[in-house]
């Protein structure tokens, strides 16, 4: 519906400001800047574009509210001024005249374009449709399949390009197209992996078609202005084809290196020659026309004469018969001799010769001779077959000497496919039009009309030539490809008006003019592509000279071109041109179909004559008649496309042109997802979904970027991968900050090739930030099942107590919310891109977490760093199992699953708790309540760590007194230091310095203990611990300070050591090893000690991956 528009006025109290009077500021719709993200986009003349406003001060009193905001949106009437002077560049040759910017020359001023409908659309596309097929081919097209299935053959082709044309008058009026034409289209539409590869396809279908044209100019050249200029000769007839083959050679590459000095001296004569070539063609359809329907009244003369009912060749003879009588005496003629041994009467002759007579027929009857009947039907054959006529004959025994006899033959083997790839040439160059679009006065409204108006009329002039071609002229002549059999002239010729010579000049004339064409459009339309930078190889062919002629582009067409004139044929150049034409062209359709189903916001096409199912229909029959015509050039066709498609998504530039493809990725995104929220996947689709924790740095980089190897070793490109960071503060004043750290993960991500998404948070506090990470990531059912976070190594050394308690509080979170978790120690020594050598995987299986722990090094073992690690499986036997039992049990579990690993059951024996233990415990509870102590004041602190400390001294000072020989390294660190921290780790340090001598005391005899992390084990221990009183009370009798441990950190304590003992002795050489992750415990006084027993159980290994299940099973035995 119409929108009416009302200005209101607005008193300001001032005068009104000077206008620019600029002509330079135009708005250029290629012009790209860079944003936040570092993508290129295209700059808007609506918002952002403020460059004509800086060093303005807007100083109005109405408007006040918008003053801050005046630079980046101007008013309303500063745009639809900029609008209303908005003038295109103009393009092709008048673009390339000029002087270019970036070579520091001054542009000169361009003209508004004032091109109509008729002269900047109609003519072209009627100049670049009607050409050498039409004038070369198209009689042996309806002579060869007959004018029944001639009619089926431009119908098809003629439908294609209409439907085409509809699909691109969409396109093109859905806003400016500016310079590129077909290729910017396709590209904005389509995407630039399309449009690259399109584009290429569509600029080798323009440079064959060049190779094309010089080959038509060359054949009209040689076969019918001047045949005694070939260079090659050939002495037999079954080498003349391949001396002519020769002679196109040697011709057509002169001929492309002339056309290639033309256009590179000066293109511009290239252009003002056009009206003169556009005049050749309009006349020589003209004078065909004139010519058929004078056939009506008085048909011209020219006599084709027949043996039997085979064609002959109109060459060495000059009159159709055998003998002649001369002064009554009867004497053998010319043609005598090329049958006969020699001329006289009985001399021996070929045998068909002897047995059929000559007659002579008519070559152009005329149109009511009745011949449309005639060659109705098609007649098909393979190389070498006779051309004949339904005459009655007498057969001659086949002889090998038939084929030296001046028969007219196929040159090439005919069916009906072949002719479709030969003719479609014929009706491309309907772009031709939206090329010129800067050069229209109204490009919306001229190329739909222009271009839709010459297809119809083209089409028209096709399919009445067909059907004139099939009643005016015999059917032996239209059979007839190079005219022997009319003294070889061309076919279509004999049917013009006034002269034959007409169609002979005005064809070379177009031809030449199509070639050179061809040779001035396609280096720019490479260049084209090769300055938007989606082909990086490409890049060198975007320059040029100094007033930006394409001369590296050229000289790669001059070459490409000269690969199909060493083809030397047309008819074999034909189809291959058309195949890249056809993939255009089912590209244009696609496009147009693909915004019209996505009801983009943006596409409001001015041509409303257009519905998706026509252009469904249109990429239909484009991709039939490409299979119509050669199915293996279609697949060659399609592989190029693909190659170029796959190349410039793995190794191009990355550019956002708001295409159809995105908006088909969003609505199947769309799809999914609404379908995977349906259901949660079943166990055999399960795999982890990782949302991966990053720290970064004070410089905002990745901390440790081999967190990332791991991940991409871990899920090998499949599923989904979220990489998370958090930084503290606000939003508005981080949001920069935010947005670089942003792209400092993106470029870690692309360094270690981790495919996925990147999500910076920024929030009050680095908590609150990653549970709303672990909460809210992902969309829909592509959400996170796992988290991947790294071990906080230096949490004792930390200042701040909130680093641990994030991490624990992360633990909490990850458990709530069923989500595994995957903690990585030492993650900088995890393997980057390097191989590693034959080694292990171990795993230690001490609770079911659902089979996290098969599952990871699986998928780990798929990935090439750890292909060759073997996986090993520990699991401990309890105090009733039997250890025998759990093995098998174990290895046929194994089998079920599909997994191939060693198993091994670990016995651990019953043993006392160790006095080592009970001391790492008094340490870690002294560090505890001495880190308590941070509210009291500086002297009280000071106070309370050095009694504590003292403590601790005494302490260890009676227990090395009784025997420990480790006690040496202790008086390393007696130096202490004021501060809280660092006396809590000199506590620590002095707990681990006695850790390897107390373990070489450890009694060597087998040991049991019991794991207290399963239920069940749990009760059985508080069972017996009425039992274990007295001898706990002797302990403490021995140690006076260990009374007042809590005895639930003594058993952890217990726990943590013994199986740190056991690990280290079996896996201390493994290349990993996983571990199940006990949970924090319920009441969160004892945080920190958490932490302490993760750290006795991991001490003395090298890589680790603690894993904690999401409370789901992730394996199965079944299919």
């Amino acid at each position: 519906m119409p929108t009416n528009f009302t200005v209101v006025p607005v008193e300001d109290g001032r005068k009104p400001a000077q206008e620019d009077s600029d002509d330079n500021n135009v708005l250029k719709e290629e012009d790209e800047e860079t944003v936040g993200d570092g993508n290129p986009r295209e700059s808007s003349p609506f918002i952002h574009n403020t460059d004509d406003y800086k060093g303005t001060l807007y100083d109005g009193k109405n408007m006040a509210l918008f003053e801050e905001e005046i630079e980046s949106n101007p008013m309303v009437s500063s745009l639809l001024s900029k609008l209303a002077n908005y003038t295109n560049l103009t393009q092709g040759v008048r673009e390339h005249e000029e002087a270019d910017e970036d070579e520091g020359a001054k542009k000169k001023k361009v003209k508004s374009p004032q091109m109509g409908t008729f002269i900047g659309v109609y003519l072209p596309c009627l100049q670049n449709i009607l050409g050498v097929i039409l004038f070369l081919r198209m009689t042996w097209i309806v002579g060869t399949a007959g004018i029944l299935e001639s009619f089926i053959i431009v119908s098809m082709c003629c439908s294609c390009t209409m439907l085409t044309a509809i699909s691109m008058s969409a396109i093109a009026t859905n806003g400016v197209v500016p310079a590129g034409g077909s290729y910017y289209m396709i590209s904005r539409s389509l995407g630039p992996e399309f449009g690259g590869a399109v584009g290429l396809c569509f600029y080798l279908g323009t440079t064959f078609a060049g190779a094309m044209y010089i080959l038509g100019t060359i054949e009209i050249f040689l076969t019918y202005i001047v045949p005694s200029a070939a260079i090659f000769k050939a002495e037999e007839k079954a080498l003349e084809a391949e001396a002519m083959l020769n002679n196109m050679r040697v011709y057509g590459t002169c001929c492309l290196t002339l056309m290639a000095v033309v256009v590179f001296v000066g293109v511009k004569y290239v252009n003002k020659l056009a009206l003169v070539f556009l005049a050749c063609v309009v006349l020589s359809i003209l004078s065909i026309y004139a010519g058929v329907f004078k056939t009506i009244f008085e048909p011209p003369v020219f006599p084709v004469c027949l043996l039997g009912n085979r064609t002959l060749q109109n060459h060495g003879f000059d009159k159709c018969m055998k003998t002649d009588i001369i002064d009554n005496v009867t004497v053998t003629t010319r043609l005598w001799a090329l049958f006969c041994s020699g001329p006289e009467l009985n001399a021996s002759c070929n045998e068909y010769f002897s047995l059929n007579n000559v007659t002579e027929i008519q070559g152009i009857p005329g149109l009511t001779s009745g011949a449309i009947s005639e060659n109705m039907w098609g007649s098909y054959g393979p190389t070498g077959m006779m051309v004949e006529k339904d005459l009655p004959s007498v057969p001659g025994s086949a002889s090998p000497q038939d084929k030296d006899m001046p028969y007219v033959v196929n040159d090439i083997t005919t069916f009906f496919t072949l002719l479709v790839g030969i003719y479609f040439p014929s009706v491309t160059g309907i772009m031709a039009g939206s090329n010129r679009s800067g050069d229209l006065r109204d490009a919306q409204r001229s190329i739909p009309i222009g271009t839709i108006l010459a297809i119809a009329t083209t089409t028209i002039i096709y399919l009445s030539c067909v059907v004139l071609f099939g009643a005016a002229i015999d059917g032996v002549v239209l059979r007839d490809k190079f005219g022997d059999s009319v003294k070889g002239n061309l076919v279509i010729g004999t049917l013009s008006w006034p002269s034959p010579w007409v169609i002979v000049i005005g064809s070379f004339f177009s031809c030449c003019g199509a070639g050179l064409q061809s040779l001035t459009g396609a280096p720019r339309l490479l260049q084209a592509i090769a300055r938007d930078g989606i082909v990086p190889f490409l890049e060198v062919f975007g320059h040029g000279k100094a007033n930006g002629e394409p001369t590296w582009a050229l000289l790669l067409t001059a070459l490409i071109c000269e690969s199909g004139i060493l083809i030397a044929s047309l008819d074999a150049v034909a189809p291959i041109l058309s195949m890249f034409f056809l993939m255009c062209y089912l590209f244009v359709n696609l496009a147009c179909a693909l915004q019209t189903l996505l009801r983009t916001p943006n596409w409001r096409p001015r041509f409303k004559f257009y519905h998706w199912t026509l252009s469904f229909l249109g990429m239909s029959l484009c991709l039939a008649l490409m299979f119509i015509s050669s199915w293996y050039y279609a697949l060659v066709a399609m592989l190029i496309a693909g190659c170029i498609y796959k190349y410039i998504e793995y190794r191009g530039a990355e550019k956002e042109w708001g295409d159809g493809i995105r908006g088909v990725s969003l609505n199947a995104a769309r799809f999914a997802l609404i379908r995977l929220e349906e259901a949660p996947p079943h166990t055999k689709n399960w795999r982890p979904q990782m949302l991966v924790l990053l720290n970064l740095d004070s410089e905002l980089s990745v901390k440790h970027p081999r967190l990332l190897s791991f991940t991409t070793q871990l899920k090998a490109g499949k599923g989904l991968t979220i990489v998370g960071s958090v930084l503290e503060g606000t939003y508005l004043t981080r949001d920069t900050e935010a947005k670089q750290a942003e792209q400092n993960i993106k470029s870690a991500m692309s360094a270690e090739k981790t495919k996925g998404f990147c999500h910076v948070v920024v929030s009050s506090n680095q908590r609150d930030g990653i549970s709303h990470l672990v909460q809210s990531a992902g969309l829909g059912g592509m959400k996170h099942n796992s988290v991947l976070m790294a071990w906080p190594g230096n949490w004792r050394q930390s200042n701040d107590p909130q680093s641990w308690k994030s991490f624990i509080e992360t633990v909490r979170e990850t458990t709530a919310a069923h989500l595994a978790l995957l903690v990585a120690k030492n993650v900088d020594s995890f393997p980057h891109q390097e191989r590693l050598s034959e080694g292990t995987i171990d795993v230690w299986w001490i609770v079911h977490d659902g089979g996290m722990l098969m599952l990871l090094p699986f998928l780990l073992r798929q990935h090439k760093v750890w292909r060759k690690c073997k996986m090993r499986i520990f699991t401990v036997a309890q105090l009733d199992d039997n250890s025998i039992q759990m093995k098998k049990d174990l290895q046929m579990f194994l089998y079920h699953l599909r997994l191939n690993a060693e198993v091994e059951v670990v016995e651990m024996h019953d043993s006392d708790i160790s006095a080592f233990t009970y001391e790492k415990t008094l340490v870690m509870e002294q560090r505890s309540q001495m880190l308590k102590q941070m509210q009291l004041s500086r002297t009280e602190r000071e106070r309370e760590i050095q009694s504590i400390t003292d403590e601790s001294r005494s302490s260890i000072r009676r227990k090395n007194h009784s025997g420990a020989h480790g006690s040496g390294l202790n008086n390393q660190n007696s130096q202490l230091d004021e501060e809280k921290q660092e006396e809590a780790q000199l506590i620590h340090d002095r707990n681990t310095a006695s850790h390897a001598a107390l373990n070489d005391k450890a009694d060597a005899a087998p040991e049991r203990v019991h794991m207290t992390w399963t239920k069940e084990k749990f009760f059985s221990n508080r069972n017996r611990e009425h039992n274990a009183t007295m001898a706990v009370r002797d302990l403490f009798n021995m140690k006076p300070e260990w009374e007042s441990l809590n005895q639930s950190n003594v058993r952890c304590m217990h726990t943590a050591v013994k199986l740190n003992e056991v690990v280290v002795n079996k896996s201390q050489g493994a290349h990993l090893v996983l571990l199940n992750m006990p949970g924090p415990p319920r009441n969160r006084g004892g945080d920190e000690n958490y932490m302490e027993f993760m750290e006795v159980m991991m001490e003395g290994l090298n890589r680790v991956l603690l894993v904690r299940g999401g409370g789901r099973e992730v394996i199965t035995i079944y299919s």
